[in-house]
């Protein structure tokens, strides 16, 4: 009776992972964390393990929407958006706009081979980390809480910051006239793509157009080199870097960033990274330990 009520589900798994690989194949649309949870559940249903991979996951995931959802209410509590700010770091640092000077480079009216590499990457800012999360727990499952831990952090510390300093994008200050015209690329690719976003609860609870600074997208690509350096060694970081790289140079590009904000998203990523390491040192947790025994 076990074997046959694990096989029903391992085959209910293998159905699953068919038509939500199907789904996203006739309609593309962009890797949420609710989609790629629901994902995971069937593929690791298949291999009988769903239970445990969620016990690890569905904490992150949740955590991670709870996050999405507090960015989301950042244009309700705080309507003062700064437009110009980062401008003027952009000019003081390199002495004009990085997206400009890429986009004179780069776009010329039409979607280009490379386009799709930068926007793909771009399309990673969930699968990536989340897939690093599964390899952690399966391979160094010690240092599992120790991640998770850090990407929420610096998850938490990107809302205060988007609800202290509210900071529009490139091409959102482009659209009012306040900077020369900046082209949003991303739109261009996504339709191209032929992506779509099929209803899910991130759509729901994450519109915010206004939280630029600190990049996000840069402080998790920074964080998976650090994790891949720190639990697989210099090689692979070596190989890790091709991302952050992408996403440093694609998201400026692309007019999702200004510059100071990948360099913030750097800074960011570093800083949760030794908070949460110093938090986890076994100087500062046999310490927490003595003084909870002693309560």
């Amino acid at each position: 009776m076990y074997v046959v009520r694990n096989n029903i589900w391992r085959l209910i798994g293998v159905a699953g992972t068919i038509v939500c690989a199907g789904l996203f194949i006739i309609h593309p649309s962009w890797p949420t964390p609710d989609k790629l949870i629901i994902f995971l559940t069937f593929v690791f249903m298949t291999v009988g393990q769903a239970k445990e991979m969620l016990k690890h996951l569905l904490p992150f995931v949740a955590l991670l929407l709870v996050y999405e959802s507090f960015r989301g209410l950042v244009p309700q509590l705080n309507s003062h958006v700064n437009y110009m700010w980062m401008v003027s770091a952009d000019k003081f640092l390199f002495g004009r706009l990085p997206t400009h000077t890429l986009q004179n480079w780069w776009w010329h009216g039409a979607v280009q081979w490379f386009d799709f590499i930068f926007y793909l990457a771009y399309m990673l800012h969930f699968i990536i980390p989340i897939s690093l999360a599964l390899l952690i727990w399966k391979y160094r499952e010690k240092s599992y809480w120790q991640y998770v831990s850090t990407y929420l952090v610096v998850s938490f510390f990107g809302f205060l910051t988007f609800l202290i300093f509210p900071a529009a994008p490139p091409w959102l200050a482009s659209d009012k006239g306040l900077i020369q015209p900046i082209t949003r690329v991303s739109s261009y690719i996504f339709g191209a793509l032929g992506v779509q976003n099929f209803p899910s609860v991130y759509n729901k609870i994450s519109p915010n157009p206004v939280a630029a600074v600190p990049s996000l997208h840069a402080a998790y690509a920074t964080l998976l080199v650090i994790f891949v350096y720190k639990l697989f060694g210099w090689r692979w970081a070596l190989l890790a870097c091709i991302y952050p790289l992408l996403i440093f140079v694609g998201t400026v590009y692309m007019g999702e960033h200004y510059a100071i904000d990948e360099i913030l998203g750097i800074v960011y990523a570093v800083g949760a990274y030794l908070i949460v390491s110093w938090i986890f040192s076994d100087k500062v947790t046999r310490t927490i330990k003595q003084r909870l025994s002693r309560a």
